[in-house]
């Protein structure tokens, strides 16, 4: 109850400081050339529309998430939410007015909200971990893991929210029912990673039963369990998939838009990418591009096209995943990779239709086919066309592992939607940013793909 009333707070605080800086700076100057009568009236609406952008797209950057994400991500989540809703506004009034206003009243006001963000975030998140408790928390883990997968899983989530959990017990799914209640008697949150469905239904039961807080992580099947609808057929409820992925409508729409944006993206793009075929070409005299052979819709092949960003003979020992510090990036290869240039050429694999600006990822042809021997339901995901960008790339990273990002891509086929993609789109943008997206596979996650694989 504490962290919600924290966070709550946190949250009411941030959206009356940066709508109340946009109406300030919108009433003092931006309002007369938008509004010649009615001024008052203007303002209001004003300044709600600026309120209805900003809490959308902090709904899409999960800007307010304090208790659960660190400080650099909510500031650049909320700077570029307030900063969006700041822009559309300026643009709205120089449209009307018909002529480019100034635009440094605005920047200043911006300015100021970035700073108030900041120390709002910074307060609230120190405050937050220095008075509310962490959760006592119970890890149970399945068959299928071992105590040491168990431990890694621990690691893994308490280098982040250890101000979250505070993990006391670890036990195997097979524990008893007598050390189980035992356990959850002693503790406020349990998880369960990789638990049966058997035994994770046994566990749910008794949680509710307590009103405890419990986490679950998800397998195919209930990620596929999405797509279905209720039917109430006499007096029988039944559960119908609807294959949502082949409405044609909506398949026309996202076409069009793939069009646009890709020509627009183009040229947006066209002196950077000039900049970057040359500076690709003075380093080592090799080609510009590189065309690699990957699976889309249906399983059909297509060269996916890109920046060279490794030395000309990089595969000559066969297909090897990128590592962290990878000597076969080339110097202009690191700085390109580092913000995602090396994928700008993919525009014209989306203007030709062998991509779309968001979907599964398309992989590699050598990876399909180990994916697939080993995990049947990634045929799947290639029920629709491979993307530039995905619900994997955006809420996962480069070295997520296979089976986890199959799940997050089957999460987006059996959701997507076309608010869903926009919300993809805009989560990319920060994505860009973050280090640990982009980073390569480590040496043991390269060279253990297939093993990972092949536990599940």
């Amino acid at each position: 109850m504490e962290n919600k009333k924290v966070t709550h707070t946190a949250r009411s605080v941030l959206r009356l400081w940066n709508t109340g800086w946009f109406a300030f700076v919108w009433i003092a100057f931006y309002n007369k050339f938008m509004f010649d009568n009615h001024r008052v009236f203007g303002a209001i609406i004003s300044t709600i529309t600026f309120y209805v952008i900003y809490s959308f797209l902090c709904g899409v950057y999960k800007a307010f998430r304090i208790a659960s994400t660190d400080v650099g991500e909510i500031v650049f989540s909320q700077f570029v939410s307030f900063g969006a809703a700041d822009l559309i506004l300026y643009m709205e009034c120089c449209l009307v007015f018909n002529v480019f206003l100034n635009l440094l009243p605005g920047m200043a006001i911006v300015c100021i909200q970035l700073l108030g963000t900041m120390a709002i975030s910074l307060y609230t998140k120190r405050y937050f971990m220095r008075h509310v408790a962490t959760q006592k928390t119970l890890v149970i883990y399945g068959s299928k893991r071992t105590k040491e997968d168990a431990v890694c899983f621990e690691k893994r989530l308490l280098r982040k929210y250890s101000h979250l959990f505070d993990i006391l017990f670890t036990e195997s799914e097979m524990l008893s029912d007598q050390v189980f209640y035992q356990r959850v008697a002693g503790v406020e949150t349990i998880i369960m990673y990789d638990v049966s469905h058997e035994r994770r239904a046994h566990f749910t039961t008794y949680c509710l039963e307590l009103k405890k807080n419990f986490y679950y992580t998800p397998d195919i099947q209930d990620v596929l369990e999405m797509g279905c609808e209720t039917k109430h057929l006499l007096d029988t409820s039944l559960m119908k998939y609807e294959y949502r992925y082949e409405n044609r409508g909506r398949k026309v729409v996202k076409r069009t838009m793939d069009i646009f944006f890709s020509l627009f993206f183009i040229l947006l793009f066209s002196p950077a990418m000039l900049v970057i075929c040359i500076a690709i070409k003075l380093e080592d005299g090799g080609p510009v591009f590189y065309k690699q052979k990957r699976c889309t819709q249906n399983g059909r092949e297509f060269d996916i096209l890109k920046f060279r960003s490794m030395k000309v003979d990089a595969e000559k020992y066969g297909v090897i995943p990128s590592t962290e510090d990878d000597p076969r990036i080339t110097k202009v290869g690191k700085k390109i990779r580092a913000l995602r240039l090396d994928e700008v050429p993919q525009f014209f694999n989306i203007l030709k239709g062998d991509m779309a600006f968001v979907g599964p990822r398309p992989e590699r042809v050598e990876h399909v086919e180990m994916y697939m021997a080993q995990l049947p339901e990634f045929r799947y995901r290639m029920s629709v066309k491979g993307g530039l960008t995905g619900y994997a790339q955006v809420f996962g990273k480069y070295n997520t592992s296979a089976y986890d990002k199959l799940l997050m891509d089957l999460m987006y086929i059996e959701n997507q939607s076309l608010l869903l993609d926009l919300k993809i789109t805009l989560l990319t943008i920060r994505t860009v940013f973050q280090k640990e997206s982009t980073e390569g596979f480590e040496e043991s996650v390269s060279q253990s793909m297939t093993d990972e694989i092949g536990g599940k």
